[in-house]
């Protein structure tokens, strides 16, 4: 029965990783594709492209110090006493089940923070079954963490990308517009390959620790061996095919009901995300790729005017934002719950 649930778990945790590449397909190539500058075809070839090479930079090339420190971050979410292939599989059912739903209305939602809420929301089940408090399932540092970063990684996106956009505006103030925007629409290829870069460095590693949690809870592996090297091949891969299938109900929202962007702005908005997360991806912080650049573009918004902004739309997000870990606690503790007794 374990070996059967081991393979269901693993499977599960890389159709996840499928679905956050095409979910998060947006986060990459929103921009560059509202801008013009590539085909959508073309944008989801280059992003995938830039998403499987953050792990080879990573594993043979000695990028983040050779260490996936995301995916570490992420294993630790749930104390060992309470991991159990259950826990495991519900975190990953309700995972699904909410990317899906977010993907379905078109809401760029964090798949880091869904998977985070159904991992601690089944962990925090299985401790109330056998009769311990809940919250001490969880690594209460990790969550607090993540939590925290819901509200800074978009101040930090909006932050650059608002000092970007001012300092290029001023360096190119005497610049032909047309020669400038033959600039900035090349800028955008180079901008968006990091923020694809950065995004498959970052959303790739939670599934790692997701399915390295697996292997030791059915004794596989033990605490503390090195991963095996199929888990980053697959994780990386799943997540660059997902990205080549698209998002584009997510791309629409992203790329124009936010604020209208210009190359100059969009070279601003992805070069701000990709800064952003290869700071928290050194700090092994497993923040959302969604809430980087969202704020990345709404930062470059904010240089034109506080109305080029579309608010509502915003405020719209942000509530989206706020409830995914506790809507995936709650999806994970009903399937938890379902399948205990199995």
């Amino acid at each position: 029965m374990v070996t059967t649930l081991l393979v269901v778990v693993i499977c599960l945790a890389i159709i996840f990783d499928f679905i956050n590449g095409f979910h998060d397909a947006a986060n990459s190539i929103a921009t560059i594709v509202s801008t013009k500058v590539l085909t959508p075809f073309q944008a989801v070839l280059w992003a995938a492209l830039f998403n499987f090479l953050a792990f080879i930079a990573v594993r043979y090339f000695g990028f983040h110090g050779g260490n996936f420190e995301v995916a570490n971050t992420v294993a630790k979410t749930v104390l060992e006493e309470f991991i159990t292939m259950k826990v495991v599989l519900a975190g990953l059912v309700a995972a699904i089940t909410w990317n899906l739903i977010t993907w379905w209305f078109g809401i760029p939602s964090s798949s880091s923070h869904t998977l985070i809420g159904g991992f601690a929301g089944a962990g925090m089940t299985n401790a109330a079954f056998l009769g311990v408090n809940a919250f001490k399932a969880v690594n209460t540092s990790v969550v607090l963490k993540t939590v925290a970063y819901i509200f800074l990684a978009p101040f930090i996106g909006l932050f650059i990308a608002y000092v970007i956009t001012i300092i290029i505006l001023y360096i190119c103030k005497n610049a032909r517009p047309a020669s400038a925007e033959r600039w900035f629409r090349t800028g955008q290829l180079i901008s968006s390959a990091a923020l694809s870069f950065a995004h498959g460095g970052n959303d790739a590693q939670k599934v790692m620790g997701i399915i390295y949690v697996a292997l030791f809870s059915s004794q596989v592996i033990q605490n503390g061996d090195p991963m095996p090297t199929w888990i980053p091949v697959a994780c990386y891969s799943a997540i660059a095919l997902g990205t080549l299938s698209g998002g584009w109900k997510i791309v629409k929202t992203m790329g124009s009901k936010i604020t209208k962007v210009t190359p100059l702005e969009g070279v601003s908005a992805e070069t701000a995300g990709a800064v952003t997360l290869f700071i928290t991806e050194n700090l092994g912080i497993p923040v959302s790729t969604t809430h980087t650049i969202t704020g990345s573009i709404i930062g470059v918004g904010l240089t034109k005017r506080v109305s080029a902004v579309r608010w509502g739309v915003t405020l719209n997000l942000v509530w989206a934002w706020i409830i995914t870990i506790p809507i995936s606690a709650l999806i994970a503790a009903i399937v938890f719950t379902a399948v205990k007794y199995i």
